[in-house]
């Protein structure tokens, strides 16, 4: 009996089609999404900033990048896999920030400003797992400054 060449079947290419028409299709969905970095509430210092979260290196990478807008309780919280002295600059962020290098326990370690554009490294003088981006000043003006706790439940930690 000759079977030919199973692939050209038209009663092989059932399953095959549906295999690919659901890997198309999930893909199709994930890409769906909003694009949108995911959200979410975090109490800082007693404050209540809504940030959005930057978990991976490509989010991380771009951070706040081409913002032209920052509500005054928004900011951006970038979360690194460990602890580490790290560096930010402001490359294509029109925005003047302030940011938070916060510890892996959630303890403000230091405030910084960044000047919008610069290339000029910021860096940290201690090892820090998280750093929150907010608009520039914001943090005086509520009082929250180095000492303050970050509650890191809403993230899982």
């Amino acid at each position: 009996m000759f079977r030919g060449n199973s692939f050209l079947n038209p009663f092989r290419k059932g399953p095959l089609v549906v295999v690919w028409a659901g890997f198309f299709l999930g893909c199709g969905l994930l890409s769906c999404s909003s694009g949108e970095p995911p959200r979410v509430a975090l109490d800082v210092g007693g404050h209540t900033f809504q940030v959005e979260l930057a978990e991976t290196e490509e989010t991380r990478a771009r951070g706040l990048m081409f913002r032209e807008n920052l509500e005054p309780d928004q900011g951006m919280l970038f979360v690194f896999p460990d602890s580490s002295i790290r560096a930010f600059w402001m490359k294509d962020t029109p925005l003047p920030l302030s940011i938070a290098y916060i510890s892996a326990q959630g303890v403000i370690l230091e405030i910084r400003h960044m000047e919008p554009f610069s290339l000029e490294p910021v860096q940290s003088r201690y090892p820090l797992r998280f750093a929150l981006e907010v608009n520039q000043g914001r943090f005086e003006e509520l009082g929250i400054s180095p000492g303050d706790r970050v509650d890191l439940a809403p993230l899982g930690f």
